[in-house]
């Protein structure tokens, strides 16, 4: 019998309002999942890779994280690739969420290994939209 691990939710999002729109949908999705966000990629991976200051990952929780690629200190797919070379975290899905729609860049972050990129509507309905399939997938994957 497989014993359940809480899912916490990462989001790394520089963007003030994005982050509250990311967390508002989920919320508004149903999500109910402890969430935590990070303003740069610097903070994330310290927070996973356990260096942190002040809070560092739980090591008998599930997390999933929701990167920003454009952000101050340490850019989303620096973090992702470090993520996926770290054998403690590589396990880790990892959803990039993102304005960014070059398909350069989504090839990219898909052959260093993220789950699943989203880009970021500019749209506010169509963000919201968005942001509500997110919540409804979380809710129906088991990780």
């Amino acid at each position: 019998m497989e014993i359940y691990k809480e899912l916490i939710i990462l989001i790394a999002e520089d963007d003030d309002g994005h982050a509250e729109l990311i967390k508002e949908g989920l919320v508004e999705s149903g999500v109910k999942n402890k969430i935590i966000r990070f303003s740069n990629g610097e903070d994330i991976w310290n927070f996973l890779s356990l260096r942190g200051n002040n809070e560092v990952r739980d090591l008998n929780k599930n997390y999933l994280v929701l990167l920003d690629i454009k952000m101050p200190k340490m850019d989303g797919t620096e973090v992702l690739r470090k993520m996926k070379s770290d054998d403690a975290l590589k396990e880790i899905p990892i959803m990039m969420l993102t304005t960014t729609d070059d398909p350069r860049e989504v090839e990219a972050c898909y052959q260093i290994g993220c789950n699943i990129y989203i880009t970021k509507p500019i749209d506010f309905v169509k963000f919201t939209e968005t942001l509500q399939r997110l919540g409804l997938f979380i809710q129906i994957v088991k990780i």
